[in-house]
């Protein structure tokens, strides 16, 4: 990865972390990899998700406990020609924000744990509430008959995407093309490129 986009600042992936809706989990046995998107919510070094305690994935995590997790904040397509014109495709991207976590895989047993878990995630995808707390009663049978496991990290990388690497000219040609088409991903992207400029 070219240092340029690279991003350690642990409060911006935090955000990332916290502001992406789902990621894609991905694990491997017998030289066989299997992939899964999944809702998810990070609590300091682990993320955690839940699901069946049985199919293909838990087999898998029984297995081998090692897995690594993606998730991605997807801003603006840019066209070739939006910083060239000379008609190759070759400059046309896309814009984004990327994470990559490395670790393992342990499978929750506490109740206690679950109860956590599952009162984070609510947090992150129902932050307007709404619903009884993870700590009564009524949810006692559903937790102890959901999974619950987390991704403990060994490793992070953090990639942000917004033509940091571009020449002055091709940059403000991009920005003049992302203003004409004026959707509100391009917009949320011109602030997001003008931010990693500064950088």
């Amino acid at each position: 990865m070219k240092s340029v986009f690279q991003i350690r600042d642990s409060i911006i992936i935090d955000d990332v972390l916290s502001s992406v809706e789902y990621g894609t989990l991905a694990l491997c046995v017998d030289n066989t990899p299997y992939s899964i998107p999944l809702n998810f919510v990070h609590d300091k070094e682990s993320i955690y998700f839940h699901g069946s305690k049985k199919g293909k994935k838990m087999q898998m995590i029984y297995e081998n406990t090692n897995a690594s997790f993606s998730v991605v904040q997807s801003y603006s397509i840019i066209q070739s020609y939006f910083s060239s014109n000379d008609l190759l495709a070759c400059p046309a991207t896309h814009f984004f924000k990327s994470i990559i976590i490395n670790g393992q895989i342990e499978i929750i047993d506490s109740y206690e744990e679950k109860v956590k878990a599952m009162s984070l995630l609510m947090e992150k995808l129902q932050k307007e509430g709404g619903y009884k707390p993870f700590t009564d009663k009524a949810y006692e049978k559903m937790l102890n008959a959901v999974a619950v496991y987390k991704l403990n990290k060994k490793n992070l990388t953090a990639k942000f995407k917004f033509g940091q690497n571009l020449s002055d000219e091709r940059f403000d040609m991009v920005i003049e093309h992302l203003k004409k088409r004026n959707t509100k991903i391009d917009n949320a992207t011109i602030e997001m490129m003008l931010n990693q400029r500064i950088l």
